[in-house]
């Protein structure tokens, strides 16, 4: 006489082999729910407090530098590229190595931009300089200044354009004062000779 059930062969049944079988359809499970949860909406996370952004004419030549000094009394240049919070980010040399070979093809950076991160937030005023360290002509060079604060959201605080008039000029673009929770109290333009105090260090 047949006897009736889900097993039709219990002597075969081994507890062993349907264990890993759940667990595996387990795993699937979980790995398929998490892919459902992705969020498909890429953001950005800044992570920064402030940004200094310094740009020339794309294509030109020409090295600018730039120079932020923080209320420690630090510089931040292309020879001390973090100090205190600050990053010199991009160190841009104009059309100085531009060029990659990428395949056999030429793939040229156009961009000529000098980027500076402040990585929290030191009461006390901050200086942004820009300096013309290479000209290869002698024509002025336009160069704008923007700085942002980015927390609690992205705000332009000062933006500018200055002209560079040629190798070894050098212009104070601002100097900004911030309180303890990184509020702008002040921001100005008196001249403050930054390439001076960074060849004093170095000597």
């Amino acid at each position: 006489m047949k006897s009736f059930g889900f097993f039709k062969n219990q002597e075969n049944y081994d507890p062993f082999t349907d264990l890993l079988f759940n667990a595996l359809l387990g795993f699937v499970f979980m790995f398929a729910i998490s892919f459902i949860l992705i969020n498909p909406i890429s953001t950005v996370q800044l992570n920064a407090d402030f940004i200094i952004t310094i740009t020339w004419p794309d294509e030109h030549p020409d090295d600018v530098d730039t120079y932020v000094e923080d209320p420690a009394g630090n510089v931040l240049w292309y020879h001390a590229k973090e100090v205190g919070l600050m990053h010199l980010d991009r160190d841009d040399r104009g059309n100085y190595k531009d060029t990659i070979i990428v395949e056999g093809k030429k793939i040229r950076n156009v961009l000529n931009q000098e980027t500076v991160t402040i990585r929290g937030v030191v009461a006390g005023e901050y200086v942004v300089n820009i300096y013309h360290y290479l000209a290869t002509g002698v024509e002025d060079v336009p160069v704008k200044v923007k700085i942002e604060k980015i927390h609690p959201q992205v705000t332009v605080m000062f933006y500018q354009e200055y002209i560079l008039t040629g190798k070894g000029d050098q212009i104070t673009a601002a100097r900004f004062i911030l309180d303890n929770e990184g509020n702008v109290l002040e921001i100005n333009r008196r001249e403050k000779d930054l390439l001076k105090k960074t060849r004093q260090s170095k000597g």
